[in-house]
């Protein structure tokens, strides 16, 4: 697992130096003083463990956006394929019905069309179609889970860039480091899940998503994936806050690490006799189940002992969440959905007349979608999902 805690030792080292130097914003600096002069007073310690209860009203909504946004976004989903399962098909009973004289010398004027209007582009013009092509195979061989955390790949790229920018520089530590000390602790929660400083941290973070991105999509789906995540990056961020703040040590953290975390954990919850392999040791191998119980005893003890290297208490979280979600969050959470769904419905129906004109559905649209899903999910998605 990458460094969460990495941060720290680059606050306090070499590039401090260099930035007063240059006689830039001392902002770092700044920032490191109001770090020593929170672990010396104890009144500022009260004062951040008091703003500590807050943080679960935060927490719940955060988690309820999620799953709420997951449901809606399922429902559309499930509704763009099912219409365009039906236009598909009307689409080739058209086609089958349609006279077939002229279709021979029609085919001839279309390849001649495009092979004039190939030889039209230049050789530029030609490379990049070329290069669009084979991005677009490329996507296309992709699985839905490595297609689904692209995106969460490209953000933490983006942010990592925005760390190489000056003037960015106090907006990325206000608001893209979770830090107990700090006045900012809202946003912090879920922007420093999608932050790293450092290289290797985001590359190995990232490579472990991409890893587990197969097996965690195909068991919830994309939907249910990306709010497990989200809620997971505020609530291993949460936990960290209390250790934190409980045992006086107000250090910054910032990385992907407690939200992989849960999903490492529930990876191996869900299959516990999975193999596992460490990247540069390939010739180990070891059961999911047995991984897990080792991070988590090394988490712990580097909890307790107050290691530094790592945002133990945020690991933990990220765990103990994940587990959660697999062994009750699912059937809490993800299984009640159906009210807001339907409520959903109504919405998007409302004012529309019983065949749901414009949109092509009918009055019981949603008991067909929520009793039929199953049986479509072979024909639309592929099968292979457990997390309906």
């Amino acid at each position: 697992m990458a460094w969460r805690g990495c941060f720290l030792r680059w606050t306090k080292g070499d590039t401090i130096v260099s930035i007063t130097r240059q006689n830039r914003s001392p902002l770092c600096y700044q920032q490191r003083c109001g770090f020593r002069r929170a672990t010396k007073k104890t009144e500022a310690k009260s004062r951040e463990a008091e703003d500590m209860g807050p943080k679960q009203p935060e927490l719940i909504g955060v988690t309820g956006c999620s799953f709420g946004t997951a449901a809606i976004w399922q429902y559309e989903a499930l509704k763009f394929r099912v219409q365009s399962y039906m236009e598909e098909a009307r689409a080739e009973w058209l086609e089958k019905i349609r006279p077939k004289q002229g279709d021979i010398n029609k085919q001839t004027d279309d390849m001649a069309y495009w092979h004039h209007w190939w030889n039209q582009l230049s050789d530029f013009q030609k490379q990049a179609i070329v290069v669009l092509f084979q991005v677009n195979q490329w996507w296309d061989n992709l699985t839905q889970g490595q297609r689904t955390v692209s995106g969460i790949i490209a953000a933490n790229a983006l942010v990592f860039c925005c760390w190489r920018v000056p003037s960015l520089q106090r907006t990325m530590v206000k608001y893209f480091i979770s830090n107990p000390a700090s006045k900012t602790l809202c946003f912090p929660m879920i922007l420093s899940t999608f932050s790293h400083h450092s290289l290797f941290h985001m590359a190995a973070n990232m490579y472990v998503l991409w890893s587990l991105s197969s097996s965690i999509v195909s068991m919830l789906g994309p939907e249910q994936f990306m709010a497990v995540y989200m809620s997971a990056g505020v609530f291993s961020t949460m936990v960290s806050y209390v250790c934190k703040t409980a045992s006086g040590q107000l250090r910054p953290s910032l990385g992907a690490s407690g939200a992989i975390m849960t999903i490492l954990a529930a990876v191996c919850t869900k299959i516990p006799e999975a193999k596992l392999g460490i990247i540069f040791l390939p010739m180990l191998t070891f059961s999911a189940g047995h991984a897990l119980k080792a991070i988590v005893a090394l988490d712990t003890a580097g909890l307790f002992l107050g290691w530094r290297l790592f945002d133990h208490a945020a690991h933990l979280g990220g765990a103990i969440f994940g587990v959660w979600y697999i062994v009750y969050g699912h059937q809490l959470i993800w299984k009640n959905r159906e009210p807001l769904v339907k409520m959903w419905h109504d919405l998007r129906t409302k004012g529309r007349a019983g065949a749901g004109r414009g949109w092509g559905w009918g009055r019981g649209s949603v008991d067909y979608l929520w009793c039929s899903r199953r049986q479509l999910k072979d024909t639309l998605c592929g099968g292979g999902r457990t997390g309906d």
